[in-house]
C-alpha cells in the first residue's frame, strides 16, 4: 500500500502512539465506570480517543490521494529551540533555582518570559502586540488559579512582596 500523505501518515502514527501510551498508563490505576469514574478513567478514554483519531488519520494517508504527496519537510530547529527554552524558562522564573541561588520570580514574571521567549519562534516579532498578550495572559491566569481556584501560587517576585 502507497503512502499518499507523508503528513498524515506520521502524524496518524504519533497520534495512535501517544493514545496507545496514555490508555497503557491508565491500566495502573482504578478505571471505574462511567457513573463512578476512578483517577484512570479519563486517561484511558483520551487514549481510546487519541488512537482511534490516529488510525482514522492514518487511513485517510494512505486512502486519499494528495498532490504532491505532502511529504515532511526540514526540522524547523528555530522555532522548536524557542518553543522548549521558553518552557524551561517559565519554569525557573516560576519555581526558582535554589541550587544557583535565582528565587522564584513568580507568576506574573514566568508568563511574560514565557510570552516573550515564545514569540520569538515565529517570523515576526512585534514587542507591543507581545507585551499586550503578556498582559491579558497575567490577567487571566491570575483571575483563572488566584481568584477563582484559590491556588496558592507566588504571583510577585520575592523582593517585591517581601
Amino acid at each position: 500500500m502507497k503512502i499518499k500523505s507523508e503528513k498524515d501518515f506520521y502524524s496518524g502514527l504519533m497520534f495512535m502512539a501517544v493514545g496507545i501510551a496514555f490508555a497503557w498508563g491508565a491500566t495502573t490505576y482504578n478505571v471505574g465506570e462511567g457513573a463512578r469514574m476512578g483517577p484512570g478513567y479519563f486517561p484511558l478514554m483520551l487514549g481510546m480517543l487519541l488512537t482511534a483519531l490516529g488510525g482514522f488519520i492514518l487511513f485517510e494517508s494512505l486512502a486519499v490521494e494528495t498532490i504532491d504527496g505532502e511529504p515532511i519537510g526540514d526540522w524547523a530547529w528555530k522555532p522548536l529551540g524557542f518553543i522548549i527554552a521558553a518552557n524551561l524558562l517559565f519554569g525557573v522564573l516560576l519555581g526558582g533555582l535554589p541550587s544557583i541561588g535565582l528565587p522564584a520570580m513568580g507568576m506574573v514574571v514566568a508568563i511574560y518570559g514565557l510570552t516573550i521567549v515564545s514569540a520569538l519562534a515565529g517570523d515576526e516579532f512585534k514587542l507591543k502586540e507581545v507585551l499586550i498578550l503578556g498582559t491579558v495572559l497575567a490577567i487571566g491566569s491570575y483571575l483563572a488559579f488566584i481568584m477563582l481556584l484559590k491556588l496558592q501560587f507566588q504571583v510577585w517576585p520575592t523582593f517585591i512582596t517581601g
